[in-house]
Parts: structure tokens; sequence; C-alpha cells
């Protein structure tokens, strides 16, 4: 159980530009992602947590990989994903990864579980998409019982069955930290209570305060399965500069790159700036300095009754120097501002 807010940065590997616009390779922008991190370590980020795509706008298909990159440079961040998808890949397979990262970094692994908000995955290890809900059921259901640590058996439609079958390596704690990333269906939030997870709420539309109900319902989903009460994240795009201004003039162009080719393939209207700053000002873009970002973060912590916030930093190509720029912002000046306004 976290009792005291925790602060967590996110990012997808997004493939970035350098200062003159060019693409940067996948390679760099990978070897730039470690560097983020380390500094959030330094700085005193209680968490990162890396996104599993499998497109040619994302560099990281693999986060564990990177996250045991991490793990060697760092000292107290805990490492993570958001998320990790578990319906294409096997729950046997995620658990032997972190339990071995967890070895790795001293008991800092953490998973976020999800079925992710793009569905390449799914014909890539050749999964049908008519599954979508029976995959990731039937899974996390097995992983529940994989972090127990204890013998497992289980039976189901998606992959062979297990009979009292005992998974390596275990974990000095013996519990990996799960949690399951929920975008706004109340089944899942349910469903994530009668297992037992932790819950991390997508907040990438509207104003934060409309997923109150969500929260609302898991605690009381919690309290209705016998469970004590488990902490609720929240994963939030922003971005932090200098001043409201700069914030919001350096991330308009990616961003509204970003999510026009998104728009493009789920047939949303082209992202125009006064919708963006609109969002910026009333929605789920948590940007501008430390001072108008922290106090939308009290906001958003005190809604939703946040026992974590994760600032999703990077959202499409903005050059990996500003990045580094707001995640300084972020350690330095934003955390302490935000506690001492929800202290106050």
């Amino acid at each position: 159980m976290v009792t005291e807010l925790e602060f967590g940065l996110h990012s997808f590997g997004d493939v970035t530009v350098d200062a003159d616009g060019a693409r940067l390779p996948y390679a760099e922008v990978i070897r730039n992602l470690v560097e983020q991190a380390v500094l959030a370590d330094r700085l005193g980020v209680d968490a990162i947590g890396l996104g599993e795509h499998h497109r040619d706008d994302y560099a990281v298909t693999a986060p564990e990989i990177v996250l045991a990159t991490i793990a060697g440079r760092t000292e107290h961040i805990r490492l993570g994903t958001a998320v990790t998808v578990l319906s294409s890949d096997d729950p046997v397979r995620v658990f032997e990864r972190f339990a071995t990262l967890d070895a790795l970094s001293d008991g800092r692994a953490e998973i976020m579980l999800g079925r992710g908000s793009f569905t390449e995955s799914f014909p890539l290890f050749g999964y049908d998409l008519a599954d979508y809900e029976r995959l990731f059921e039937e899974k996390l259901e097995l992983m529940a019982r994989l972090l127990t640590e204890e013998p497992v058996s289980w039976q189901g439609t998606v992959r062979a069955p297990l009979t009292r079958q005992q998974v390596y390596p275990k974990t000095e704690s013996g519990r990996i930290r799960t949690w399951v990333g929920v975008g706004g269906s109340p089944e899942s939030v349910v469903r994530a209570a009668r297992l037992g997870f932790p819950l991390s709420l997508a907040v990438i539309g509207g104003d934060p305060a409309r997923f109150a109900p969500y929260a609302e319902l898991y605690h009381r989903a919690l309290a209705e399965f016998g469970r004590e009460r488990l902490p609720i994240a929240a994963h939030v795009p922003g971005f932090i500069a200098a001043t409201d201004a700069e914030a919001v003039d350096l991330l308009w162009p990616h961003a509204r790159d970003m999510l026009n080719r998104i728009g493009r393939e789920r047939g949303w209207p082209p992202m125009t700036r006064a919708r963006f700053e609109a969002d910026v000002a009333e929605g789920a873009w948590h940007v501008g300095s430390p001072e108008t970002v922290a106090r939308k973060i009290a906001s958003t912590v005190r809604a939703l009754g946040l026992q974590r916030f994760d600032l999703k930093y990077a959202n499409g190509t903005m050059p990996h120097e500003h990045l580094m720029t707001a995640i300084e912002l972020y350690a330095t000046e934003v955390i302490p501002r935000v506690r001492k306004l929800l202290a106050g």
C-alpha cells in the first residue's frame, strides 16, 4: 500500500527529432531515453514507466531490456512499464522477465498491465483481434496467480494449462508491485479490484475530474471483494517549460503532428491550436510553467484521490534537450510545489 504521494514519469519512447528537425535513429532515441531516466533518478523522481509499442513512431518494443540498462545506472528510481501489452504476451514470460529485472535493480521493478492503446502487436504475434477481451481477461487471471510466487495451477483457453507449476526466479520481497492500466471501462475497474491489482487511470482526454467515479467504483469494489484499500495512479500527458507560453509553443507542433497521425488512423478530426489550448486550460494536458503544472497536478490528485501521479512527459517528436529540461523542472520545481499545495 502506497501511503505517501509518489511522482513518476512515463514515456513511450517517441521517435524524436534533433534541433534541425531531422528524425533521429531508433538507437539514439533509446540511448537518450536511458539518459532521461538517469537524470530523473539523480533528481529524486520516484518512478519511470516505459510503454511497449510495435510501430514506427515509437522506439521501445522491449521495455524490460531498456529498464535493465537503466537499472545498472540508477540507484533509487522504480522501474516499470506503461504498459506491458499482456494480451499479446505470455504471463509466465512477463513474470520471469520482471522478476529478473527486480533482481538486477535490488527490488525496484514494477509492472503495469494493459491492453495497450494500439493493436499492432496482435497480428505481429499471431493473435486474433476477435479474442481481444478473452485474451486479456484470462491472462490477467493467470498473472494474478503468478504474482503470488506460489505453485500455480490454471486452465483457460488462450495458452497451455499449468499444474502446480513453479516459476522462477523468485523475488527477494515475494511480490512485484503490479498495476492495471484502465482507460475508462467500469468492467475493467471492477476486474482490477477483484484480482487485487492497484489501479492506474489513463487520463488522456477531458477534465481529469471526470475519472472520479471510476476511483470511487474501485474503492467500493475493493470493499465488496473484501480487499484492503489499494493505491490509484493517474497517467497524464504534459510538458513543462519556464513559462506557460513557452511550454505551449514548444509542445504544440509535436503534439499536433502526433495527434493528427493517430487521428487519421482512428477517424478523429484534425487538431486545431484552439482546441489544443482549451485542453491545456481545462482538459487532460498538464502543460505550462512549473507553477501552472503544479497547481493542475494538485487539483488532479485531489479530485481522484491519487497515491501516484505519472506525467507522460514525452509527446511526439519533441527534441531530447527539451525533454531533459522538462524532467529537471518537474523534479526540482513542480514536485516540491505540489507537495506544498497538498499540505496546505
